[in-house]
């Protein structure tokens, strides 16, 4: 090997070069797998809407064994991939046993979100429903769960909050992430979102961690549902863990580029014009528009 390269591999190799970007994982256990998790979310997605995200030629008298076959592939992959974002956020990393004292904890885990997903493909049809019914240009339900980057975004945060939910670590984020890389719409798995939910046209949509979305509400590309600067701690730094964003009720439509912020109420029925910046609580039934009147 050339003197050049081999210098390469060795400076390359020294831990201390990486400081905080070197993570000290546990001993002698992998870390999440992107790949894996792909296969993952590309399983659930199987499950969730047999045929469409696989190459099967389903009918009646297959889909048993094709979604049985799919649970089986998606309980290893998870059971490994969850035990790897445990190890990953572990405390002790020099402790090899943390790991395998959590091997029950993670079985029980993956059955349970394993049994959520009869409820996550029911909230998710009323989600392709809202699809169909909300845009005059879809010719199918098939066409909406085909080619909408709104009902794979939403398919990817149901799967990630479920998971969250179950004090997963780590896993939940980087499935979002994976949507947000693929659709430009970024939904945190923390988020807690009702049913028909409907994000059109899709790309640059912001949704924070702690915001709340009610039933039946529309929302179109450019929509930000974010924070405003937060509070600081003695020391400077950010106080995390607090409510930072917006509540949006039930029937609320809001159109693109808008950005809402804080932690505020869009009452039910309320309709939020484009190109608007919301920061105070708007009342139920209300319309804003660019006019930035209230028009009842």
């Amino acid at each position: 090997m050339e003197k050049e390269i081999l210098d390469a591999i060795i400076e390359l190799s020294k831990v201390d070069q990486y400081k905080f970007a070197c993570h000290q994982h546990v001993m002698n256990e992998r870390m999440p797998s992107i790949n894996n998790l792909q296969e993952i979310v590309q399983l659930c997605r199987s499950v969730l809407f047999p045929g469409y995200f696989d190459d099967a030629a389903l009918d009646s008298d297959t889909l048993l064994y094709h979604i049985g076959l799919s649970i089986d592939r998606l309980k290893l992959l998870l059971t490994e991939q969850m035990k790897a974002g445990i190890c990953f956020e572990s405390e002790h990393p020099t402790d090899k046993n943390v790991c395998n004292d959590m091997e029950q904890n993670v079985v029980q885990k993956v059955n349970a979100f394993i049994a959520q997903l009869p409820e996550i493909r029911r909230k998710l049809y009323t989600d392709v429903i809202a699809a169909y019914n909300g845009d005059p240009a879809a010719k199918s339900i098939g066409e909406v769960i085909f080619c909408y980057p709104g009902i794979r975004a939403i398919s990817n945060y149901r799967i990630a909050h479920a998971l969250l939910k179950l004090d997963v670590p780590l896993i939940p984020r980087i499935i979002s992430e994976m949507a947000h890389s693929e659709t430009g719409i970024d939904i945190h798995p923390g988020a807690e979102i009702g049913d028909y939910f409907m994000i059109d046209h899709g790309t640059g949509v912001v949704i924070g961690e702690t915001s709340v979305i009610g039933d039946n509400v529309k929302m179109y590309q450019g929509v930000t549902l974010g924070a405003r600067s937060f509070p600081l701690d003695e020391n400077g730094n950010p106080i995390k863990g607090i409510v930072r964003h917006p509540r949006i009720g039930n029937n609320v439509i809001i159109y693109s580029n808008s950005t809402i912020l804080g932690n505020i109420t869009v009452g039910d029925g309320a309709v939020i014009g484009g190109n608007l910046w919301v920061d105070s609580d708007v009342p139920a039934g209300a319309k804003l528009s660019q006019d930035d009147k209230l028009k009842r």
